[in-house]
């Protein structure tokens, strides 16, 4: 994984700072209808005190997430970030879904897993609620699809869920956790 060369792993230049604010609020005030009311100057106020936060984001533009805000929770004064790219995020497909799945496979494995992708980048994997929730607010994988957080139910008996939006209508599917399609990666969120 290709991290930033400032100070440490975690920490972004004072030129990717100012010029992932400036991605993220260009995005933020094309797309209001995904924050209705909400003041990007409050956003950013927040977002310049947690350096960790902009590092995640960084990781998830870097990717080809697009993040941008789709919620705030007023009582825990806190924003949800989730990736908004129109597909699948380029930078994280054709990987499989955890690290068990990754390690379970004999030939072609691929370079990553989903989960252990998002725990590197300090993201979670969407819910398969937060997908439907997403797919509220416009139509996203319509030729890719992606990973969501899979019950432990279905993951112990070998399998994982991804979903996807084919004839208007959003669809959950099921796979071997250790299959990888070039058009599958994942979503992700992060609360600040």
């Amino acid at each position: 994984m290709t991290t930033s060369t400032f100070g440490s792993e975690r920490e972004l230049s004072p030129e990717q700072r100012e010029g992932l604010l400036t991605t993220l609020k260009a995005r933020f005030e094309k797309n209001m209808n995904r924050h209705p009311g909400m003041k990007w100057v409050s956003l950013q106020a927040k977002l310049e005190a947690l350096p960790d936060k902009l590092w995640s984001l960084h990781e998830m533009e870097r990717t080809g997430g697009e993040p941008d805000v789709v919620h705030y929770d007023s009582k825990a004064d806190e924003y949800t970030f989730v990736d908004c790219s129109a597909e699948s995020p380029k930078g994280r497909r054709s990987i499989c879904y955890d690290r068990e799945a990754l390690e379970s496979r004999k030939e072609h494995k691929p370079q990553n897993n989903a989960v252990g992708l998002a725990a590197d980048m300090g993201i979670e994997l969407l819910t398969e609620e937060q997908y439907r929730e997403l797919q509220e607010l416009g139509n996203f994988d319509l030729k890719s699809s992606s990973w969501v957080v899979t019950p432990a139910n279905i993951r112990n008996r070998g399998g994982a869920i991804f979903c996807d939006r084919r004839y208007d209508t959003v669809f959950m599917y099921h796979n071997g956790a250790e299959s990888y399609y070039g058009a599958r990666g994942f979503r992700g969120s992060l609360k600040v």
